[in-house]
């Protein structure tokens, strides 16, 4: 299996992003100073996927059991520092995941939450170099995880 992409100069650091025939073309741009905030950063981008993969794998657990646990919200913190070369770099990536409903309205909770996270092809890929840590709450706020 391969997935491809392809990027192309716009304009100093904003890049067009073509993800295939039907699918729209995305704009990536570097924040002020470097780019014009155009769209979003490579560090977005990386964040995004993180997130997107996690939910999505959440959500592929739990609709395993024929469970419906929507809307599910992702919001995702990268964190970029500097390493021992004084290079910034991606340092730690935070994803906190909320269910669409409460924990007690799901069955095989516990056997999702256990799994997810071993089928995501990019958090598992990500996740040798970066630390990311996930939590997952449910609709009132509990932490499940």
């Amino acid at each position: 299996m391969s997935e491809s992409v392809e990027l192309e100069q716009q304009e100093d650091f904003r890049f067009t992003i073509r993800f295939g025939d039907s699918i729209p073309v995305l704009a990536a741009d570097e924040s002020p100073p470097l780019g014009n905030g155009a769209g979003p950063t490579p560090v977005q981008l990386l964040a995004a996927a993180v997130g997107n993969c996690l939910s999505d794998s959440l959500l592929f657990a739990l609709r395993k059991f024929k469970q419906a646990p929507e809307p599910i919200r992702a919001v995702v913190e990268a964190s970029v520092g500097r390493n021992p070369q004084n290079r910034l770099r991606v340092q730690r990536i935070g994803v906190r995941i909320t269910l669409g409903v409460p924990a007690s309205s799901l069955q095989h909770l516990d056997r999702a939450l256990g799994q997810f996270e071993a089928f995501c092809t990019v958090a598992q890929s990500v996740g040798q170099g970066i630390d990311i840590e996930v939590a997952v709450y449910d609709s009132t706020g509990v932490r499940l995880k």
